[in-house]
């Protein structure tokens, strides 16, 4: 959540964000009225128990019918008391209620406008022609049956649509991108983690996928947990309601999860394949952060995602994500985009964004430095989306044959393997 004295001070950033956004821009205000009634009523609330009090040091000192006047006043007090306890209740209750349905501040960096209003940063890598090398190319799919490495039709069968099996080569293709990422990640000072898929509605509410992304989420209505859609969450809050000290920034965590995704509104969206799926696997950076150096860790995570995509060897873009497609946490968020050859065009694999206290409200994370106590900053940056990743691979580093060629960054992963081949039937 943002500070409320930030929308106080300046409650047009926070109209003018909203816009940018493509909220609701009424929120601002019902939310500033809210938090004036909570605070009228805290004022309020105040005086009569001060009043309170001193009659109530009066009253064994009285006798008659002074006694019995205070006596009196002290009941009609009592229930002023509670009236003016309840209304500051309700008032606390709705300031809190409007403040979590409110995103993230903007940055005034970030483009305006919806999901295709990104501005491209950076490109790398080369695209292949695979004219110029006389073969058209196949999809993942295609590639990953005759490599024994996809069976959605199983998958299907057995769960339902976009579920799948990865087997074989695919398993261990998996497994050799985990362990790849999470090396990478431990290089660079990252604590390896495995994190819980169930967390409780603190959690998700915390890290901001209970607004518009709640109909993403995946709700186990007997027992109140969710599934995560991402280890962000249960690595957000971690140190949930704890202090930490300035000289521990930052912390950096790599999260290992499954995650679980309804794909609400993407109906006959990437139908073929393993590209959209409601279950993967994901290695995820997390990084606790000094406010202040939270636009720097922000690029770090950039460059640690531009180091992996290009030990992978694969074409890729950067891209400003615009503000319409944000998230409800991120203040800005860049994305690294794979190019698919059969796509023709260049598709999401991984994500960083800067979340500033956001999140660390929500989840009361704060830091001390010397005396000052304040809310820290949260960043996270997908380094391994698996099925994604498989796509890329193997439609990019695909050869005429059918096998695919490993990347060198695997291949101590994959048992030296430098090529995966069909199977021979």
């Amino acid at each position: 959540m943002i500070d409320l004295r930030l929308l106080r001070e300046d409650p047009d950033r926070v109209r003018a964000s909203q816009r940018a956004r493509g909220e609701d821009v009424a929120l601002v205000d019902s939310l500033l009225s809210a938090d004036e009634r909570r605070r009228s009523s805290g004022v309020r609330f105040d005086e009569l128990r001060s009043e309170q009090k001193t009659l109530g040091k009066l009253i064994p000192k009285a006798s008659g019918d002074e006694k019995a006047e205070l006596l009196k006043k002290a009941g009609e007090l009592a229930a002023a008391v509670k009236t003016a306890d309840a209304e500051q209740h309700e008032a606390d209750e709705e300031t809190k209620r409007l403040l979590l349905q409110l995103g993230n501040l903007v940055h005034p960096d970030v483009p305006v406008g919806g999901e295709e209003d990104f501005v491209v940063l950076e490109t790398h890598g080369t695209i292949r022609d695979f004219g110029a090398e006389g073969f058209e190319p196949k999809d993942h799919l295609e590639l990953g049956e005759a490599l024994g490495a996809i069976d959605v039709e199983r998958g299907a069968k057995v769960s339902g649509s976009r579920f799948y099996y990865l087997t074989g080569v695919g398993a261990l293709l998996e497994l050799a991108l985990v362990n790849a990422a999470i090396a990478q990640a431990t290089e660079a000072g990252f604590t390896p983690m495995l994190t819980p898929a169930l967390v409780r509605p603190r959690a998700m509410e915390g890290t901001g996928f209970l607004g518009q992304a709640a109909e993403n989420v995946y709700h186990l209505e007997k027992d109140d947990y969710y599934l995560v859609g991402t280890s962000e969450v249960p690595l957000a809050a971690y140190h949930m309601d704890e202090i930490l000290d300035a000289d521990q920034l930052p912390l950096r965590y790599a999260g290992f999860s499954p995650c679980f995704r309804r794909e609400a509104g993407t109906y006959g969206k990437d139908t073929r394949g393993i590209f959209r799926v409601h279950q993967f696997d994901k290695v995820e950076m997390f990084s606790y952060v000094d406010p202040a150096d939270a636009e720097n860790e922000h690029k770090r995570l950039l460059d640690w995602e531009k180091q992996w995509l290009t030990g992978l060897e694969l074409p890729f873009q950067v891209i400003d994500v615009a503000s319409g497609d944000l998230g409800a946490s991120a203040s800005r968020k860049f994305d690294c985009e794979a190019w698919i050859p059969t796509q023709g065009k260049y598709r999401e694999l991984t994500s960083a964004s800067n979340c500033d206290g956001f999140q660390a409200r929500r989840l009361s994370v704060r830091m001390r430095d010397g005396k000052k106590v304040q809310p820290l900053a949260t960043l996270n940056g997908t380094l391994c989306a698996v099925p994604r990743t498989i796509v890329a691979i193997l439609e990019n580093h695909q050869l005429a044959d059918g096998s695919v060629r490993v990347p060198e960054v695997l291949r101590p992963y994959l048992g030296g393997r430098e090529v995966l081949e069909p199977i021979s039937k």
